[in-house]
């Protein structure tokens, strides 16, 4: 493992770093050769201009960029380039007169005239080093971004598993009281020996089925979620007995209409919870209407006076509102009408825009 991290480390930094310095040495060398008569003079006079250019890259793309202009400190940033600025243009003059010593024996008028112009010299410089600060900065900047768009999925990844438990705890909140109610009329029933028994085992067995099961998949069809309200209804007939009165009113054609699962259910519930016996019936009004991409389902129960109205919005309600939210967004209302006798919830949804859930 240790040998391979100096290979890579070998082949992918020096050998990289030196095949760029080798082209830049020859682009030196051709920009100085006037002419073929003047190749061997500007190769020598390029490798005493190489040192500069390199010191000079390296100190502005590994310490003032990363040191000052990153970290936003630009004020520093400035000053140090000024001051690196003027250290390599004294730098390039000492190679200028390096050259002239060591090459044109200090034959000033024999060297081509852009190795005598000092500011050809330094733009040839700086033009590598422009160059190679412009390249690690788009580096910088491609590998920023790819660093903030996989810590933005990892946070969406944690919001997802975060919204899938939600709606876990939510939906596991949503039946106890219809069970609790639903069990203690089947021991009464149980206890009378009633020919009804059998038929409501197998009501609550079904929405067992639902509630415990298919609660868990992301969506069910429509026409399933009504079923259940109508075994629902039907148990709870036989608790109510004559005292009981809903009315529903269902589209006959429910296909190809998929929805979250137990959306529909806890407003029915809430009916029966809060609801009130007035002159002798607790009475229930369902209706659901749909079209191309909404459906609208209102539950209408009557009630007392108004100050129990106000207590009908709990628990159930709440959690009901918050999985809206989690799975549908914004389209989606919940809106809840109150007077002295009815307490009336509507919801409207538009069924065709969930948000992605598990």
């Amino acid at each position: 493992m240790m040998l391979n991290r100096y290979l890579h480390f070998f082949f992918r930094k020096i050998l990289l770093h030196a095949f760029f310095w080798l082209l830049v040495l020859l682009f030196f060398s051709y920009l100085l050769g006037s002419s073929n008569e003047d190749l061997k003079y500007a190769g020598s006079f390029s490798i005493f201009l190489l040192p500069v250019t390199m010191i000079t890259t390296y100190t502005v793309i590994y310490y003032l960029i990363p040191r000052f202009l990153l970290r936003k400190k630009y004020l520093l940033f400035s000053l140090y380039s000024v001051y690196t600025l003027i250290i390599s243009a004294f730098a390039i003059v000492i190679s200028i007169f390096y050259g002239l010593v060591f090459i044109m024996n200090m034959n000033y008028r024999g060297m081509p005239a852009v190795s005598r112009s000092l500011l050809f010299m330094m733009t040839l410089v700086y033009l590598v080093v422009v160059a190679v600060s412009a390249f690690i900065l788009l580096k910088q900047n491609y590998s920023s971004e790819a660093e903030n768009k996989t810590l933005e999925n990892k946070i969406l990844e944690a919001q997802l598993k975060l919204k899938e438990q939600e709606l876990h705890y939510l939906k596991m909140q949503v039946h106890p009281h219809f069970l609790f109610n639903t069990l203690n009329t089947m021991y009464g029933h149980a206890l009378k020996k009633s020919e009804e028994t059998p038929d409501m085992i197998l009501k609550l067995s079904n929405l067992l089925d639902y509630l415990l099961y298919q609660v868990d998949k992301p969506w069910v069809s429509l026409d399933s979620e009504i079923d259940h309200i109508k075994d629902y209804i039907a148990l709870e007939k036989t608790r109510f007995r004559n005292s009981l009165s809903v009315v529903m009113n269902f589209p006959a054609e429910l296909t190809n209409i998929n929805i979250a699962p137990m959306l529909l259910i806890p407003l029915v519930e809430n009916s029966f919870k809060h609801g009130e016996i007035t002159d002798g019936k607790l009475t229930i009004q369902i209706d659901l209407t749909i079209d191309d991409e909404k459906l609208w389902f209102n539950v209408k129960n009557s009630t007392k006076d108004l100050e129990n109205s106000r207590r009908q919005n709990g628990l159930g309600l709440t959690n009901l509102e918050k999985r809206l939210e989690l799975l549908y967004g914004k389209n989606f209302d919940l809106s809840l009408h109150r007077n002295a006798n009815s307490f009336e919830a509507q919801l409207s949804l538009n069924y065709l825009k969930s948000l992605p859930h598990g």
